[in-house]
């Protein structure tokens, strides 16, 4: 069933549009034509303004076959990917999925990459209809977030300003968030999975690339998920045959009703640990944090890694990042095997 989207207020500025301040840099800067009052930032992303931003952007690419066609989500991504030179980045992330046997799209590596470099970010709770897909139409509000956005990482050189002559490319690839990038993506290597986690986190991988929504947890209703909505569209609307049980171990919806759930005794404290499929908690206070307080949750991979939906939409995230919010985390693939033996 093909989830249908809310059409886009009609207009040509940018007054009302959540890109607002992106359109207004990039339109400044001559990454994209036109004015903030001429932008049109609801119309679709055609091939041809694709080209001029990656032009502007110091990647030119030959002209479009067909300049009037449509650009999705994950093909500006995969674009502003290529650009920043981080197409072997992608393709390495894209390679250790496939080598754990998780079946990654083959949008991975390159919605990975753009979301961890910020290229997407969360709309407004009120623009939440407007939140696009990764094989839906991008818009120019999409192109021009991504443009300024590309400007900002050529801000982040120290001494906070690009090195004279350089393009803004070129630029961002001498700042910390490319260089970040490059460094940690050789540490994504998935540990040895069993049949079950295998299982759930080809679940989980098989949706990088969705937006965050406030209340999401079925793409099919909703354009994405919010971080406990990602939890609960894996482990309790994804049917698996050999794990019937498994849809019954996480009850309630929020990530503090799922981190309530789980007795005192059987919360795993250690970062040490945890396995592959485990569902971690965060909170304000750490490992002393009350269940009522935990505000975030996401799926652990392993070696580090993690899978959330986050500000930047569903994608990988480091541990590390956590480490002082880190509460307490939950096995649901043992609490299945659990209650499949009581049964």
């Amino acid at each position: 069933m093909a989830l249908a989207l809310a059409a886009p207020a009609a207009g040509a500025g940018s007054r009302d549009s959540w890109a607002r301040s992106a359109i207004l840099t990039v339109t400044r800067e001559g990454l994209l034509p036109g004015t903030p009052t001429t932008f049109r930032p609801a119309d679709p992303l055609t091939s041809a303004t694709l080209a001029e931003l990656l032009g502007a952007i110091g990647a030119p690419v030959p002209a479009p076959a067909d300049p009037s066609k449509p650009v999705t989500i994950a093909r500006l991504d995969a674009a502003l990917v290529h650009a920043l030179g981080l197409r072997p980045v992608a393709r390495q992330l894209a390679a250790a999925a496939r080598s754990a046997g998780l079946d990654p799209p083959s949008r991975f590596g390159t919605e990975v990459v753009a979301r961890l470099l910020g290229l997407r970010t969360d709309l407004p709770i009120s623009a939440d209809s407007h939140e696009l897909q990764p094989s839906q139409t991008a818009t120019r509000a999409d192109a021009a977030f991504s443009g300024a956005r590309v400007l900002s990482l050529g801000q982040e050189v120290p001494g906070g300003v690009p090195a004279a002559g350089l393009t803004p490319v070129a630029a961002a690839d001498a700042a910390g968030g490319v260089a970040y990038v490059r460094s940690i993506a050789p540490t994504f290597i998935v540990p040895q999975l069993n049949v079950q986690q295998q299982e759930v986190l080809r679940t989980a991988v098989s949706l990088i690339g969705y937006p965050y929504v406030w209340g999401g947890d079925d793409e099919k209703v909703e354009p994405g998920f919010d971080c406990s909505g990602l939890v609960w569209r894996v482990f309790k609307l994804q049917a698996y045959a050999d794990m019937p049980a498994l849809a019954d171990t996480i009850q309630g919806r929020t990530a503090a009703q799922m981190a309530g759930e789980i007795p005192r005794t059987d919360r795993i404290r250690k970062v040490a640990d945890l396995q592959p499929g485990d569902v971690m908690f965060f909170g304000p206070k750490g490992r002393r944090s009350k269940a009522a307080t935990i505000d975030h949750t996401s799926i652990y991979i392993g070696n580090g890694w993690l899978i959330e939906s986050s500000g930047q939409g569903v994608s990988l995230g480091r541990l590390d990042w956590f480490t002082k919010r880190f509460a307490w985390a939950r096995r649901p693939l043992a609490e299945a095997s659990v209650r499949a033996s009581a049964a």
